[in-house]
């Protein structure tokens, strides 16, 4: 089902999504850290710092540090591949996957607000 949106109505939405998260003292994600996120909840398994460093066509320090501060809050868990050692696995976490599908809700609700 496509949803047709103005630019002006798609802006909005973004930011009352946004103010949401603010007002409501859920964690101060980055633009980069949430695409990183989403990426590992919505994208198939299995997910490496080397496969989403090339999927967002950014370093593997910058999908690091990312990753720390998503550890931190428990969105996300780190493991060594036993297959290869080389590689670091990024795993789901339930706290993760309460909070995207919290963030799906919020995006839904907000959609429903917008003016027509």
């Amino acid at each position: 089902m496509a949803i047709a949106l103005r630019p002006s109505q798609a802006l909005r939405l973004w930011q009352q999504v946004a103010l949401h998260e603010v007002e409501n003292g859920m964690p101060d994600l980055s633009t980069r850290q949430l695409s990183i996120l989403l990426t590992i909840y919505l994208d198939p398994p299995p997910h490496t710092v080397r496969g989403l460093a090339s999927r967002l066509n950014v370093s593997k320090p910058v999908i690091t540090r990312a990753l720390d501060t998503m550890g931190a809050l428990e969105l996300v868990s780190r493991r060594r591949d036993d297959a290869d050692r080389r590689n670091v696995l990024i795993g789901r976490t339930v706290t993760g996957a309460l909070f995207v599908e919290r963030f799906g809700d919020v995006v839904i609700a907000k959609a429903k607000e917008l003016p027509t």
